[in-house]
């Protein structure tokens, strides 16, 4: 027995109208949205020269934190001591508040109790940007 199957109505009454309505203002908006993004680029700017010009923003110089084998500690060739580092730190901080890098440079034959006070000061001092120095084999 054979059945017969009608032909749907859904497709025959759908309006592509919308659609390309929809489709057409989403076209407008991304060309015009484009063009305003060129606009600044495009302009004719002359800029001023200087002799002498700078970044805006300087890269800190990096402290360098010395332990030779004895356990002393040397920041730029001097001696000091841990109230010593910890001014010098701060006054690092105070002078790059963004990310003062500290490297902390010690002999193998260094235990590690003389490197955590050195640690120690950096997060006192605010300094998050700390590490150990170390060579290859």
């Amino acid at each position: 027995m054979a059945i017969s199957l009608g032909k749907s109505t859904a497709i025959q009454s759908l309006s592509l109208t919308p659609l390309i309505d929809v489709v057409f203002l989403l076209l407008i908006f991304f060309l015009v949205t484009t063009r305003f993004a060129e606009a600044d680029p495009e302009l004719d700017i002359e800029l001023p020269s200087a002799n002498e010009s700078r970044a805006m923003t300087q890269e800190p110089s990096t402290v360098f934190v010395n332990v030779d084998d004895g356990g002393a500690m040397f920041v730029k060739g001097k001696r000091v001591d841990m109230t010593q580092l910890e001014l010098v730190l701060r006054k690092a901080v105070l002078n790059n508040p963004v990310g003062q890098p500290v490297v902390i440079r010690a002999d193998k034959r260094v235990s590690l109790e003389l490197v955590v006070p050195i640690m120690d000061i950096c997060n006192k001092v605010g300094v998050e940007k700390y590490s150990i120095s170390t060579s290859k084999p």
